[in-house]
Parts: structure tokens; sequence; C-alpha cells
């Protein structure tokens, strides 16, 4: 029996929109927040985005694309438990095998934790590029290792440092600092950003991957921009900061996105949308 039968509620809610028989993406959601630190509720994410995604524009003009054309793959949520180990458990045997299809895997969040699981089951190769307005280096947080606050610690535990490129941090503690510099994580800040070299700091990083895996922690964004994620931290990125990083992205092989930390609950539709709208996005430039 497939991972997929055993763990996926098949109850697809994008709604697919071309007939083409080959899928240009494959979707499925994690609906877990249970090492949530402020806000509860990410867990209503991945619903969230789909519905956002069907009533947004998803032809790309810069780009040439018209998704109107293509087949996304949805393959429903996975089954939701409160126990953040079965959660990385299940979520690692879905991602290592839908890896295989050799297609863009697209996950929605849910909360941050569960990269731990997929990431560290993605081909040792991949590169791994995440906005996040936290570094997620604590070594635990609230008598929980694994939580949304330490799995980038846990990655690098594991993994090491040399794939991993974090992007717009602006709120972290002493400790989380002291591990960046001992373990030499690469770093593109909110200052970088700022001052307008996110993009092509961002281009050249990606050029030393053959594959990327790309994270997105909607929290990277200002809450004027994205109110509706579980830990909102005030004075970041614009929309408009975080899409032209994207975009620079175009010419790299992208193998998995993550969206995390869409919070419904506090959200006006605006997160939920920009949301999806990366989806669409990324589906649009990895379409060949």
């Amino acid at each position: 029996m497939s991972y997929l039968d055993l763990y996926l509620n098949k109850d697809p809610l994008i709604i697919s929109p071309g007939d083409a028989k080959t899928p240009v993406a494959t979707v499925y959601g994690i609906p877990f927040d249970s090492t949530h630190s402020y806000k509860p509720g990410c867990r209503f994410g991945p619903d969230a985005i789909r519905k956002a995604f069907n009533n947004i524009e998803i032809f790309h003009p810069d780009l040439g694309v018209d998704l109107e054309g293509v087949a996304i793959e949805d393959l429903g949520n996975a089954m939701h438990t409160a126990n953040v180990e079965e959660m990385l458990d299940m979520v690692g045997k879905l991602t290592a095998e839908l890896t295989k299809k050799d297609r863009l895997l697209i996950i929605l969040g849910g909360e941050h934790s569960l990269t731990y699981g997929t990431y560290m089951n993605v081909p040792k190769e991949t590169g791994y590029i995440v906005f996040d307005a936290h570094y997620d280096l604590r070594d635990g947080y609230a008598g929980e290792e694994y939580s949304h606050a330490s799995y980038l610690r846990r990655v690098v535990e594991k993994k090491g440092a040399d794939k991993i490129i974090h992007v717009g941090a602006r709120s972290f503690v002493k400790e989380e600092l002291a591990f960046l510099k001992e373990n030499k994580i690469r770093t593109i800040t909110d200052r970088d950003i700022r001052e307008g070299k996110g993009p092509k700091m961002v281009k050249d990083a990606l050029s030393t991957f053959d594959k990327t895996y790309v994270s997105v922690d909607l929290d990277v964004l200002d809450p004027a921009f994205a109110p509706g994620v579980g830990n909102p931290e005030a004075v970041g990125i614009t929309s408009r900061e975080l899409f032209d990083m994207i975009y620079s992205m175009q010419d790299r092989k992208i193998s998995v996105l993550d969206v995390v930390e869409l919070n419904p609950t506090y959200d006006n539709g605006a997160t939920a949308s920009l949301a999806a709208k990366l989806l669409s996005t990324m589906v649009a430039m990895n379409f060949k």
C-alpha cells in the first residue's frame, strides 16, 4: 500500500484549471499547529489557500504562462494529528514518495515545524532557502524539541548548514544568533532586502544548487501585507519585495515549495490571497 493511500484524505479542494493528462505540480496540505507559540489556527491554512487559489486570476503575462490550460494534482490533506512526532513521520513518508514523481511538489501548512519532516526526506542534494521573520533555531520551546521555533536547528544538527540559506529574519534571541554564527548559516538579512539587494543575492545563492526546496513562512512579510499569521512581527518586508525575490528564481530548478503559518482566523483574506499567488507563480515559473 502507498503512503498516499494511508495518510491522505482524498478530498482535494483546488479546482484543477486544465484537463491535461500529466499534472505540472502536485499539492498536499498538512493541517497541523500543535506546537504554536502565539495564535493557534494555522491548521486551517491549507484549505484557506485552496479557496483563495480558486478565486484569483492565474494568467501570468510576465512569464508567458496561462495556468488555465494546465493540470494541478491536489491530493487533499494529510491525516490530522496533534502529535508532532507522528506528524513528522507521516509527512516525511509522503514527501519521500511524492518527490519521486520529479515534478513540482507544493506543501500547504500548517505551522513551520512540518518542514523538518518534509525537507529531511527530499533528495540529499536539494538546497534549502527559507523566508522567515524568525530563525527558528531555538534548542526547544515550551518543552518541545520539534517546535516550530526549533525545526531549523534540528535540520542543521542532522544535515549541517552547507545547503541552507535564511532570508528576512528580524526577530530572534541571543541563543539563535550564537547558533547561526557557530554553524555559519548563510543569511540574506532584512537590511539587505530593504537596500534592494535581495533578488540578486537570492539568485546568486541558488546558483550553487541543482535543486532547491523553497519554504515561505508568511510572517516574513509585514503584518500590513500578511495579517493572518500565527506569529506576526512588525516592520517586515513588503509583498513586492518578496515576489521580486521569488521571480529571481525563474531559471532555477525548484523541486518543492512549502507555504506555512497562514492563520485564517486572523486574516482579512489578504494573506490567503498572497499565499495562493505564491503557489500560482511558482507553478507558472516551473511550467515547461
